[in-house]
């Protein structure tokens, strides 16, 4: 029988292209699972076979349970004191093994051998298949449909391997039939109770990148950087590039001669219309760029809401925006930054606005005249805060200015400041002293507590409030509920 087990390792190995390894595993579990079945209770087993003759052996195993009642399985299990008998050192959770005569290679046995056999030999095929492919991860690969369902299609990658490629997918009015082969991303493996699965994409922005760096033996040699990829697919996307040789010009690269480059990748996207952004540290030049092919005359960043505002002439507000907002919405994708495209004519009222906004701010805190508030302005300020705690020097380039009056000046935007603090605790403790239940004696508690109004009590639990003199559970409770009914319940 030995040379038997030899011969079918052999064969199933070079048939399948399987380590030896596991076909021996799969042929011990074959076997482990034919010798319980001569058994009338579930027994554990364990078969060792010598890979060299083919000979195994069979052992029966118990684990060794600390206790001293009844053994909940004694099939399988040993309690720790009768495995001391002869295993003095033995410990809880040890196994204890014991040769018990193998099976023989009967008809029931083969049978179920064929069984765990074919399982363990098709698990094995996809493990492989997935080490495989798992390099593959992220590329570009070649397929043909092999089958179409209603929301999918499945592909065959070569060697026995499928992948899935769902409706979402797809690149919107594609159609393929069975035999038709594709490119696509091998963007996934997931794993489930049925085994591991490749997934699939024609839409993903990862897709256009290395369909690019195909295409364009520069980004492949890392003298072309593909710095953002923004799509949508089947319609438009932009790419933005940057050159790291500067005798390189990374757009004219990406495009080709005639556009063959940019062309071939945008055949492959059924006809995918691409726009190559040059990339630039400059964040104004970049958007310049990547609202092309729309001239911006302006931009203002704001970094504190992370958007940028630009404003075009009149007429080309239309081709800024896009079908759809189609051309701003890759452009802030591609940036990162969220884009709001203005008018000049829209820029300059709003820009007003805000001047004459930060101009009655300055004449209403500083005790200055409309002609200085406006000079602030222009030099740049736009909040008492900035004007309270900047560098004296940052006055400087404001003609006639003194230094005595640049300290009374900031000395007037504190205590500005102080008083617009003062103002925002007192408003806050007379909200919170408007909830029933709430004195103004525990308004102020709270307020020290770090609770500055009724929308920051609402979003308390009663364990936060530990620690207010005068403040139980069933206190805190009622508060809480109190402020939850009038920010949340009766807006």
């Amino acid at each position: 029988m030995g040379k038997e087990i030899i011969a079918i390792a052999e064969a199933l190995s070079n048939e399948r292209a399987i380590p030896r390894e596991k076909i021996f595993e799969a042929l011990e579990q074959a076997l482990a699972t034919a010798t319980k079945k001569k058994y009338p209770v579930e027994i554990a087993v364990r078969v060792t076979i010598d890979p060299k003759e083919g000979s195994y052996r069979t052992f029966r195993r118990w684990t060794v349970v600390d206790t001293d009642g009844q053994l909940e399985n004694p099939a399988t299990e040993i309690s720790l004191a009768a495995a001391q008998v002869e295993h003095p050192d033995i410990q809880p959770g040890d196994i204890i093994e014991d040769e018990i005569p193998s099976v023989a290679f009967d008809r029931i046995t083969i049978q179920t051998a064929k069984q765990v056999l074919s399982q363990k030999v098709k698990d094995a095929e996809r493990e492989q298949m997935i080490a495989e492919h798992r390099e593959l991860l992220g590329h570009v690969v070649n397929a043909t449909v092999k089958k179409q369902g209603r929301d999918f299609l499945v592909l065959d990658l070569g060697n026995n391997a499928e992948a899935v490629l769902r409706r979402e997918q797809i690149i919107p009015h594609e159609t393929f039939g069975r035999g038709d082969r594709i490119k696509v991303l091998l963007s996934d493996i997931k794993t489930d109770n049925k085994g591991a699965q490749l997934i699939c994409s024609r839409t993903s922005p990862e897709f256009l990148r290395e369909l690019f760096a195909i295409e364009v033996p520069e980004i492949g040699e890392d003298i072309i950087e593909i710095m953002g990829v923004a799509r949508d697919p089947g319609s438009r996307a932009k790419i933005a590039v940057r050159s790291k040789d500067k005798r390189i010009d990374p757009r004219g690269a990406c495009i080709g001669m005639r556009g063959a480059r940019v062309m071939a990748v945008s055949n492959e996207l059924s006809g995918e219309k691409i726009d190559v952004v040059l990339w630039d540290e400059n964040l104004a030049q970049y958007v310049t760029n990547a609202m092309e092919p729309a001239e911006v005359s302006r931009i203002i960043i704001n970094e504190d809401t992370h958007s940028i505002d630009v404003a075009v002439a009149d007429e080309n507000l239309a081709l800024a925006i896009g079908r759809n907002g189609q051309n701003v919405r890759l452009a802030s994708q591609l940036l990162g930054w969220n884009l709001q495209v203005k008018t000049n004519s829209d820029m300059e009222e709003a820009l007003k606005a805000e001047m004459d906004k930060t101009v009655q701010l300055f004449m209403d805190s500083l005790n200055v005249d409309e002609e200085f508030a406006t000079v602030l302005a222009d030099a740049g300020f736009t909040s008492l805060d900035e004007i309270a705690y900047v560098p004296p020097e940052e006055f400087d380039f404001i003609e006639g200015l003194e230094p005595e009056m640049v300290d009374q000046l900031q000395e007037n935007a504190r205590l500005a400041l102080e008083e617009k603090d003062q103002q925002a605790v007192e408003a806050g403790i007379q909200a919170l002293c408007e909830l029933p239940g709430v004195s103004e004696e525990l308004a102020k508690q709270l307020f020290a507590h770090g609770i500055a109004d009724p929308e920051a009590l609402a979003e308390q639990a009663t364990d936060d409030l530990e620690g207010i003199e005068g403040v139980d559970e069933k206190k805190a409770g009622e508060i809480i509920m109190a402020a939850r009914d009038k920010c949340w319940f009766n807006k």
